[in-house]
């Protein structure tokens, strides 16, 4: 299984002026790395969390047809499925017609629950799905999501060099209800 981005995020969860004044930061002398650390922090709380906050677009690439026909997608929530494609032993990519698959955006995560499978599949990379997951603009994203992103800047503002986990109690705490866990 791979993951590529292909369109990242618009915007993030948490603005500037919200961060520097969570910082409690007057100047405009560190407003570069504030921006970034926030790119960071929304990265690190999505790794922590297996979500997708802000609308993204993403392909996943899977080596093997999913035995039980259901292709469980990451970093929920689901918004949809653009395209699902299959590359076959002669490497030849066909895309498929909706009609041999179904979109399930009510599961966490979501999944594409095929009818039935191709005759083939090549090796490496033989089923793709693109899609598009988040929650929608950075309005959309929940207050303890962006609580907990700001949590994890002010501890990457502080510990800048330090090496600590990024994501302190306090933003695990925030994240927590959010977290994707396997069975």
């Amino acid at each position: 299984m791979s993951l590529q981005l292909l369109t990242p995020p618009a915007s993030e969860p948490v603005g500037l002026a919200d961060a520097k004044t969570h910082l409690k930061l007057d100047t405009s002398d560190d407003d570069a790395l504030v921006t970034t650390l926030i790119t960071a922090a929304r990265a690190r709380a999505e790794w922590h969390t297996g979500r997708a906050f802000v609308t993204q677009h993403w392909r996943l690439r899977l080596d093997a047809w999913p035995a039980d026909g259901v292709a469980e997608i990451p970093l929920p929530p689901l918004v949809s499925v653009e395209e699902v494609a299959v590359t076959d032993a002669s490497n030849i990519r066909t895309v498929l017609d909706p009609a041999v698959y179904r979109i399930d955006i009510a599961s966490e995560p979501g999944r594409v629950i095929f009818n039935d499978r191709p005759a083939s599949l090549r090796r490496r990379d033989g089923l793709e799905i693109a899609f598009t997951a988040g929650y929608g603009d950075a309005g959309a994203v929940p207050a303890p999501v962006k609580e907990a992103i700001l949590e994890i800047v002010a501890d990457l503002y502080g510990h800048r060099g330090d090496g600590d986990d990024p994501v302190g109690l306090t933003g695990q705490a925030l994240l927590a209800p959010y977290r994707i866990f396997k069975l």
